[in-house]
This record gives structure tokens, sequence and C-alpha cells, in this order.
């Protein structure tokens, strides 16, 4: 038997960006609270970081996910960045 190990599926978008605008926007998905998970790619897809967010993760628990996300952006010119949010 197989099991199914995919996970809950909540709606998803897309946003392209620069690297400078990358962080920012981070911080605004995370201050909604409705976001399950944060994939970030290079222009060619391949992911480069995937954040999955649990609530009430907030504040501290959130500098070191930040701190790599601005290293990679400072080192990528554009990326997209995939947000799952919970189901309505």
């Amino acid at each position: 038997m197989e099991e199914n190990k995919k996970r809950p599926q909540g709606r998803t978008e897309e946003f392209k960006l620069s690297g400078s605008e990358v962080i920012d926007k981070i911080k605004e998905l995370i201050r909604e609270g409705n976001i399950r998970h944060i994939i970030l790619k290079n222009e060619e897809g391949k992911t480069l970081i995937e954040i999955p967010l649990t609530l009430g993760v907030v504040g501290a628990a959130l500098l070191p996910v930040l701190a790599a996300v601005g290293a990679i952006a400072a080192l990528v010119a554009n990326l997209t960045v995939v947000v799952e949010k919970v189901g309505d």
C-alpha cells in the first residue's frame, strides 16, 4: 500500500520580486498570520529555501529564517516567492 504523504493544500500565491523586495514581502506575509508555507525559487524555478510556518511562530523565532532569506536575496537578482495560505 502506498501512503499519501502530501501535506494538506491551501491556496497558493506567487510573487516575482527583486532581491531587495523579498524581506519586506515575507515580513508582510508573516504579519497576515494565515501563511502555512513559504518557498523561495530562483529564476529557473529551482527551490532555494522552504520555510514552514506554524501558528504562534513570531518575533525572535523568525530572525534566523529572515537572516537566511536576506543572504539569499543578496545573491539572487530575482526570486519567486510561493506562499501557501491556510485553506478557507
